[in-house]
């Protein structure tokens, strides 16, 4: 099969373009292996295609390998003509895309819907581990559903946590290291488990070169940082800035992922929460980039993921399919 790279420009483009399958298929092939097929299981280079079931045949194992094997596709009855286009639109939406909206779209139930968007986050996680330094904002937030919109069975199991917020409500930190000249900021963000020092501190001190200068607001949790960093502390009740020291980047952060969240997913649960940030993360991240370079950056991260719908639930949990 013909293994010449091409991609869409537009969502119009991308939806024609990969309604055939021959041409999704060689898309993603020669995106994933771009010298060439390789056995998943021998690692051989040697085989042979066959057309009718778009599969290939290595001539070592004698196994049989589809483009799908090993991806966040695998096992997924849908084919590349609904999963590339959805890609798309999620890694390209501004505000992302509901479940609902994409089942709509592409012809599947929400719960397909849902567990495909669950799948591409996956693909959006970060891979690299490099660390953050010059100046470096750090900051928390709290996400989650207010209580005066909450089910009144829902509202009485909730009790109020730190600072008046129901327990509920998941913490969330993030890092932003500022653009210096020919870059962009670039974010970093995770559920923690608390506010308090040893969960804060811990992230600063593993993600961000020593000797960096970090600004922060007020929280106690962050004080100590001056032993290893250039440490500067914003006071919101008194001003948003004082020169440079401001948390402002990862503030409008926050207000996106916010956004989001609150405009276009309604309801997200703390189980869930951490992909939903792997989503707004990427989308950040990759602002400046044209959409078809997003898109492919997305598809590029689908090898080696895999997540089946018993994992994405866990165990016994029921979470809210929004």
């Amino acid at each position: 099969m013909n293994n010449t790279i091409a991609a869409p420009n537009s969502l119009v483009e991308a939806v024609k373009y990969f309604s055939d399958k021959e041409i999704a298929l060689t898309f993603l092939a020669s995106l994933r292996w771009p010298e060439g097929p390789v056995c998943p299981k021998c690692h051989g280079k040697e085989h042979s295609f066959l057309k009718t079931r778009h599969v290939w045949k290595c001539k070592g194992c004698k196994k049989q390998f589809s483009a799908k094997a090993g991806t966040i596709f695998e096992d997924s009855p849908l084919g590349l003509d609904k999963w590339l286009p959805a890609l798309w639109l999620l890694a390209n939406a501004k505000n992302g895309i509901s479940s609902y909206e994409l089942g709509r779209s592409l012809g599947v139930t929400q719960k397909t819907a849902w567990f495909m968007l669950h799948r591409i986050r996956l693909a959006m996680q970060s891979k690299t581990f490099s660390t953050f330094r010059g100046e470096v904002e750090a900051d928390e937030s709290w996400i989650g559903g207010r209580a005066r919109f909450m089910h009144a069975d829902k509202r009485k199991k909730r009790v109020k946590g730190r600072g008046g917020f129901p327990s509920g409500k998941a913490a969330v930190m993030g890092l932003l290291e500022r653009h210096g000249p020919g870059k962009h900021s670039r974010v970093k963000a995770q559920v923690i488990p608390t506010v308090r020092r040893r969960h804060t501190q811990e992230i600063v001190r593993n993600q961000v070169e020593y000797g960096s200068e970090v600004f922060t607001d007020e929280l106690k949790s962050y004080m100590g940082l001056d032993t290893a960093y250039m440490h500067q502390v914003i006071n919101h009740a008194e001003s948003y800035a004082e020169g440079k020291v401001h948390t402002n980047g990862l503030e409008n952060f926050w207000s996106l992922l916010k956004r989001a969240i609150r405009g276009t997913y309604v309801s997200v649960e703390p189980f869930h929460l951490f992909r939903y940030l792997d989503e707004q993360v990427y989308r950040f991240n990759a602002r400046k980039t044209k959409d078809v370079a997003r898109f492919i950056n997305a598809v590029a991260g689908v090898v080696g993921r895999r997540l089946t719908y018993n994992k994405l639930i866990g165990a016994s949990m029921n979470p809210a399919t929004t």
